[in-house]
């Protein structure tokens, strides 16, 4: 069953979220909010890498009043990350704030929830109920006995129950975790019980390396599952580098189509060229371009362009010397120096087309 084309569309800002709408990709700031400047170059950076969705904390009431500056220099959704204190909630929501993520179970007494609540329905925006491993409430602790998938999704239900108490429904689910088979299966409980879109990601999963391996799997799981309305994937890293993980894990999955495909060989003892070094400067120079292709990055002149024949364009070389091909065909010998910007040439020359 693909959950996905049965929750609720909830708009983000003009960002429809749910409902059978494409997977957003969203990240978080990591600058100080209170720094317009900074936060605001890193959210262009972060659009241009496709960014759909932006979250960003609110610590302070600065902060909270830099979202209404923020709000005016960029061009996707902004979401305000707020913990205890309720008042930087409503604040975030009257300078503009898209949406605000909460854990009720941490904002205060009923009245503070229902504050919350009321400045979210006054300017109509979406509530976005954040549960996590960390933070589960004592009285779930001690009927499961330690952190479960059954009492995250218990949680979220009851916080969610809550709001909807309060006579709002404009919500969104998020349950996180870092036992990556714990979240995956949290997540499969509550799709079955909730029509509420969800935005899914794997909490402190670590390095670039070890982050996106735990996110490629649980993400890919539920995802492949036809769950999850929105993904994060959360990296000890550059915000960047996030958008482009995911951007890739929805491509992978069939999930999303544009943005050049890299494929490379792993190496041999016949490789005569620096192919670890290429590969990685072929895939920062694709990103720049739009293209729904495969480029080949291969080691083996010989064997390399027959090998990565499904590839729109492709490169080989060694021994100082390269090769550009098309479709498994040799288009032209070059110095080895002259790999990366001779593919580059060809692939401007794709936009004129």
């Amino acid at each position: 069953m693909n959950y996905r084309d049965n929750t609720k569309a909830v708009n983000v800002g003009g960002v429809l979220i749910g409902g059978g709408n494409p997977v957003a990709i969203q990240s978080m700031t990591n600058t100080k909010t209170e720094d317009v400047k900074g936060t605001v170059g890193q959210i262009l950076e972060l659009e241009e890498a496709g960014c759909e969705i932006i979250r960003a904390a609110v610590p302070t009431m600065q902060a909270a009043e830099a979202f209404r500056e923020i709000k005016r220099q960029i061009h996707i959704p902004l979401v305000a990350d707020i913990h205890f204190d309720y008042r930087l909630a409503i604040a975030a929501i009257e300078n503009g704030a898209d949406k605000i993520r909460i854990n009720p179970g941490n904002i205060g007494d009923l009245d503070r929830v229902r504050a919350v609540v009321a400045a979210a329905k006054n300017r109509k925006i979406p509530i976005r109920v954040g549960v996590n491993s960390g933070s589960l409430e004592k009285s779930l602790l001690e009927k499961y006995g330690h952190v479960t998938a059954e009492a995250l999704v218990e949680s979220a239900k009851n916080q969610v129950a809550l709001i909807e108490s309060m006579d709002y429904d404009n919500l969104v689910i998020s349950i996180k975790s870092s036992d990556v088979m714990m979240c995956v299966k949290a997540h499969e409980l509550i799709a079955q019980q909730t029509k509420y879109p969800l935005h899914i990601g794997i909490t402190e999963s670590g390095s670039i390396t070890s982050g996106n391996i735990k996110s490629s799997v649980g993400l890919g799981i539920l995802l492949y599952k036809g769950i999850g309305d929105t993904i994060r994937v959360s990296l000890t890293d550059r915000p960047v580098e996030e958008v482009y993980s995911a951007k890739l894990i929805l491509k992978t999955l069939g999930l999303r189509k544009g943005g050049v495909e890299v494929v490379s060989c792993p190496t041999c003892g016949r490789t005569k060229i620096d192919l670890i070094s290429l590969a990685y400067k072929v895939e920062e120079l694709v990103r720049n371009y739009p293209y729904d292709i495969k480029v080949a990055v291969m080691g083996c002149a010989v064997n390399g362009p027959g090998e990565a024949r499904e590839a729109e364009l492709g490169i080989a070389g060694g021994n100082g010397e390269g090769i550009l091909f098309r479709k498994g065909e040799i288009l032209r010998k070059v110095p080895e120096s002259m790999l990366l910007s001779e593919l580059k040439k060809e692939l401007d020359q794709l936009g004129n087309i």
